[in-house]
Formats: structure tokens, sequence, C-alpha cells
């Protein structure tokens, strides 16, 4: 049997550490019950927190630890939920689980975060040169805080090695149903898929991500261009035009474009474009050749296509998902 442990601190997702308590220690035991055979425990599951001590999440609901972090000899897995309050104060307040991060990875164990979890193990420095994800909500902040991590925030899940990272606050049943199945078998974690009515695997996250306007750089010209460019998206548009709002030439527009977002000007029209389908998508009836045009594309084929490989899923998908 496997140990899983599940590290606890102060303002941490009441639900990212439950949850997860739950999912493993049922492998192996909600289907078998369900179809009448003997369960078949896979995990031996514990929640941990340093000293031992009770664990205030951040909605108030205080959970208490089976066992001091100091008194886990060793482990398989150690998951690290999701940070609830402002991640620089939570940082600050448990920087003593550090060490323990980085004991437990130097023993071999596989480490996972979940969500903004990822902000523990990059700040114990063992994400440094490796592929990580956290939710598409703080990628900004913690690509500025760690510039070394290889980031993929359209990721729902990533392994470098022994490190998992997954990606939304709920995302912790899709990061254990991937370690089921890598501790158990495709079958096991299927069960518990079924079991639970979950879906054995969400792609990416891509599709819930909003647009980051990326606009914490200090360069003023391009800030005009910007704004420019949200309010006019579903105009043709060439680089002449957006030059001449800032005075510049094509050439050094965008090269300081380049520098203050780290994307053309064009990328970035992309993503405006694609943020203004996805909102007329939810909210409008519109046929997608009108949204199409309505965003400033006349061909619905190069749209589509641009649109998922953005979101991960077509329009048409992406409307039965999200329609309200």
């Amino acid at each position: 049997m496997n140990t899983v442990t599940i590290l606890g601190y102060s303002q941490a997702y009441a639900s990212a550490i439950t949850g997860a308590l739950d999912l493993f220690a049922l492998a192996g035991v909600t289907c078998q019950r369900m179809q009448g055979l003997p369960p078949q425990q896979r995990f031996s599951v514990q929640l941990a927190s340093v000293g031992g001590k009770d664990i205030e999440c951040i909605n108030q609901l205080t959970l208490k630890s089976h066992i001091a972090i100091e008194d886990v000899n060793t482990t398989d897995l150690l998951i690290i939920p999701t940070i609830g309050g402002k991640v620089e104060n939570v940082l600050d307040n448990n920087r003593n689980l550090l060490p323990f991060i980085q004991h437990f990875y130097r023993a071999g164990a596989d480490i996972a975060s979940n969500c903004s979890g990822a902000f523990f193990l990059a700040e114990a420095g063992i994400l440094n040169e490796r592929t990580a994800t956290t939710h598409w909500g703080y990628a900004d902040l913690f690509s500025q805080r760690y510039p070394q991590v290889k980031l993929q925030p359209n990721q729902l899940i990533t392994q470098d090695g022994n490190l998992y990272c997954s990606g939304g606050g709920m995302a912790w049943f899709d990061l254990a149903l991937l370690l089921i199945e890598r501790y158990c078998g495709h079958d096991v974690a299927t069960d518990t898929a079924k079991a639970h009515v979950l879906d054995l695997s969400r792609g990416n996250q891509a599709a819930y991500a909003q647009l980051r306007s990326k606009k914490y750089h200090q360069d003023s010209e391009v800030l005009v261009v910007q704004e420019w460019l949200e309010n006019h998206y579903y105009q043709v548009i060439t680089l002449n035009k957006l030059a001449e709002q800032v005075s510049l030439t094509t050439r050094t527009l965008l090269r300081r474009f380049k520098i203050a977002t780290e994307q053309t000007p064009f990328s970035y029209l992309q993503s405006i474009r694609v943020e203004a389908a996805k909102k007329l998508l939810e909210t409008e009836s519109h046929s997608l050749e009108t949204i199409t045009g309505l965003v400033g594309y006349e061909d619905l084929s190069s749209f589509t296509r641009l649109f998922k490989s953005v979101t991960g899923l077509s329009p048409s998908q992406y409307r039965k998902k999200f329609i309200r």
C-alpha cells in the first residue's frame, strides 16, 4: 500500500485537502462496494502539518492533522494543496514548510502541487528549469517571481520527473486521478472516476482562462497601442495604423511591444479577438459566422483554427460548455 501525505498549512483550500483525502482513501474501495466485491484499499492517506497543529483553512474550517510532518519518516507521495489566501502572505507565513518539501524531494518521493500550491514548490527551488503549471490567474505573478521555471499556464496537468503540478483550484481531482493511475493502473483510476462521477481527463485549462492584458510594464506608448487594440479589435488593422497611433516607426513599435508584453501586436490582437468571441459565445445566440465577423475575421475556418489553438475547444464546443 502506497503512502500519501497531504501537507496542510494555514489559509489552504479545505476542498483541495479533504477532496484528495477522500479520493485516494476510496480508490479500490467505492467501486468494489457498489459491485458487491471485497474492497481493496490502495493508499494509506495522512494529513500532516508542522508540529501536528490544527489547520485553519481559508473557509474558516479547522482540520485536525493525523501526524506532525516532523514524524513522517517516508512517504511515496507528498501533496501541496491550493493556497487560499493572498499568495505572498501565505508563502511568508509558512516558510517552515520549505525544508520538508526539499527533504522529501531529495528522498525520491513524488511531489505534487494543486493550483497555487506550485508556488511552494518554486519557493523550495525544486522547480528550477522544470516544467510546471498553476492556476491561469496566477501565471503572470508566478512567471515574475520564478522566471527560471518553465511555466505552462494552459496545461491542466504537468509532469517533469517526479514533480507534478495541476492548474485551477478544483483540478485536485484531475491530479489525484492521474496519480492513482500512476500507482494503481488505468483500470483502478477509471473505476475511481466512474464511482465519483468524474471525467478521467479534462485536457487543458486554456478554455477557462481570461485575457491577461499584460499592462504591468512602464512603456506608455505600448499601453496606448494596447488600449487602442482593445477598443478597435473588430476593424481591419495594419501595423502602419498601429504605429501611427503613437508616432513610432513600425520597426520600433514591434521591438518595444515585444519587450513590454512578450507578444507581437498581432498575437496580442488575436488574444483580444478570441476573448471577445468567448463572451459572445457565452451570452449571444448569433451564428458562428456572425460572431466571426463581429470580432474582425472574415473566414470562419481560419478563426475556428485560431480559437481552438488558444482555448483547446472549437467555438461550438466552447458555446456548449459555457453558454449562460
